[in-house]
């Protein structure tokens, strides 16, 4: 699996000019992108653990050193096949390398709800064929990427 994080400020997501997802204070944007070899329940584990843990906000003296549970932030979860575009051959991305959607779909589910058991605060986009308007205001900017082929 392939996860963007963005540290936000605010952040919503709209289909058809209506907000589907929303987080109003502090939190996450996630983009989630899911491979037909991805699964299980380490890589969801790991996942979970390094995003809810991870120490990127700032502490009274402006050091990252608090998590996500410490500020009680929350999460805009949106699913993105196309953090597994291919770029080498030709000028038009190949997305081969995404899950089958079935696949995606469910791990991508099974993700938000770990999240939602950890005590996270999660909204999400709408998974597959909708064109999703998502808007953000990135804190600092902070953006990490995690890659579970990659831990």
């Amino acid at each position: 699996m392939r996860v963007v994080l963005q540290r936000v400020s605010q952040a919503q997501v709209s289909i058809s000019s209506k907000i589907v997802g929303q987080i109003d204070r502090g939190g996450y944007v996630l983009l989630i992108g899911v491979a037909d070899e991805d699964g299980g329940e380490a890589e969801l584990d790991y996942l979970v653990h390094k995003i809810t843990n991870l120490r990127i906000f700032e502490d009274t003296n402006h050091k990252m050193n608090l998590s996500l549970t410490d500020v009680n932030g929350s999460i805009l979860a949106i699913s993105q096949f196309t953090l597994f575009a291919d770029t080498k051959k030709g000028n038009r991305p190949s997305f081969t390398k995404a899950g089958k959607p079935e696949h995606a779909e469910q791990l991508y589910l099974q993700f938000v709800q770990r999240l939602k058991d950890a005590g996270i605060e999660v909204a999400t986009g709408e998974f597959g064929g909708a064109d999703m308007q998502v808007e953000l205001t990135n804190d600092g900017p902070v953006t990490i990427l995690f890659d579970t082929q990659n831990k």
